[in-house]
């Protein structure tokens, strides 16, 4: 053997001596690691797997009761507002200085000074947006649900109702504004029960008075795409309350009636009232709903003009921006009816099925390009039916079928729930 084969052979034999004697000195828990971690040992994996089950359960428990009480939590750091006049002493003072007062909030006589100065008892906390920096959770100037039911009470009674201030869009522009205050403190302090839904009653009420008082007006004054936008959030806010909340609702027939008549033809709107349990679905006014909305989808102008005869007037204010379409559809079904050059229509007549007045009825055949003879007649023609331009068919101008129906109502009366 040479000398390199025994040098080679000497290192061979200590590398395998090393290696032994670590191995020796490696912890059983080495090889331990390296089995299948889930695997059973001595014949225990199941009862392994059943605690490890207990535990996950135990843990999710857990996690529920910690997720209870930090709702629990968050429901009690909710904000309590002890503001108790319908506007904090500080905004008044501040919008005094900035000179940011209404008209309706002032003090009798100080208006045309250079800083009219606020009644407390008059003014109202103006709707602000969410500001970042902006503390809105301070309890000094959050009203609690008295004080805001007191105010949407105050704004119906002395502004909305009253004959000596106008004109009624400015009127609207403030109410509108200080309900959105109210809405406000109402969402922040979380407040719930009856008093919410009192609240939002009102607030669905006016909205919808306003929609058919302001019908018409320039946008600059009134638009009814936001007026709809917050009539349908706080119409789903009750909704959903009355779906929620222990009552009693003795005003639940009345709003439920509402909305379909103000979303006629609405799947969703149909649906919601379809799902309504018997004896509140078969309830005088929402089985009258049910049945104007029957014919508006049927398109039945003649029978959804019939029964909304039978509507009161704040059902028929939500039932007035369909009656444009209603009347349209009625004209074009009676043009392709009676398309005949012998025959003739009595004005009267067609005046009774689309609730209108004879001069209103011969105006609104003209816009649609029929002819109406000297002797009251109207000559329906498929061929002469034409879509008027928006300017002749302003719906204001057609809402006798509405307005007859208010008679000595006071609106104040009306918007409270007390007709």
């Amino acid at each position: 053997m040479s000398m390199r084969s025994a040098t080679q052979e000497k290192k061979l034999f200590l590398c395998i001596l090393y290696l032994k004697h670590r191995i020796a000195c490696f912890p059983s828990s080495i090889f331990h690691s390296q089995k299948r971690r889930d695997a059973p040992e001595n014949g225990d994996w199941g009862q392994r797997s059943k605690d490890q089950g207990l535990d996950q359960h135990k843990a999710q428990d857990r996690a529920a009761k910690d997720g209870d009480g930090h709702r629990q939590q968050r429901k009690e750091t909710a904000p309590r507002g002890v503001c108790l006049t319908m506007c904090p002493a500080s905004e008044l003072r501040l919008r005094e200085l900035q000179n940011r007062l209404h008209r309706f909030e002032m003090i009798t006589g100080t208006e045309k000074v250079r800083r009219p100065r606020g009644d407390p008892l008059r003014a109202v906390k103006e709707y602000s947006r969410p500001a970042a920096g902006k503390d809105s959770t301070n309890p000094s100037d959050l009203r609690p649900s008295g004080v805001l039911l007191k105010t949407v009470c105050y704004l119906i009674d002395d502004i909305v109702a009253s004959n000596h201030l106008y004109p009624w869009t400015e009127v609207y522009s403030f109410v509108f504004d200080r309900l959105r205050s109210v809405k406000q403190d109402m969402i922040i302090q979380r407040i719930p029960g009856l008093t919410r839904v009192a609240i939002l009653e009102r607030m669905v009420r006016f909205l919808i008075y306003a929609s058919y008082r302001l019908c018409g007006e320039p946008l600059w004054m009134y638009d009814p795409c936001i007026n709809d936008t917050h009539l349908q959030e706080n119409l789903s806010r009750l909704l959903f309350c009355y779906a929620t909340e222990t009552g009693p609702h003795p005003n639940q027939e009345e709003f439920q009636a509402l909305g379909l008549l103000y979303n006629l033809g609405s799947a969703q709107a149909t649906q919601h009232i379809i799902e309504l349990p018997e004896q509140l679905r078969s309830s005088p006014a929402i089985a009258l709903a049910l049945s104007v909305n029957r014919a508006f989808l049927e398109r039945n102008p003649v029978c959804l003009l019939r029964l909304a005869q039978q509507l009161d007037f704040l059902q028929s204010c939500a039932l007035h921006r369909h009656l444009v379409a209603c009347r349209r559809d009625l004209l074009l079904i009676y043009s392709y009816g009676y398309s005949n050059r012998n025959c003739r229509f009595p004005l009267d007549r067609l005046a009774q099925l689309l609730s209108l007045d004879a001069s209103l009825t011969a105006q609104l055949c003209q816009a649609y390009g029929l002819e109406v003879s000297q002797d009251g007649k109207v000559v329906f023609a498929k061929a002469s039916f034409t879509e008027p331009e928006q300017g002749p068919l302003h719906c204001k101008r057609y809402h006798g079928l509405v307005a007859e129906k208010q008679r000595d109502l006071a609106i104040g009366n009306i918007l409270q729930g007390h007709p």
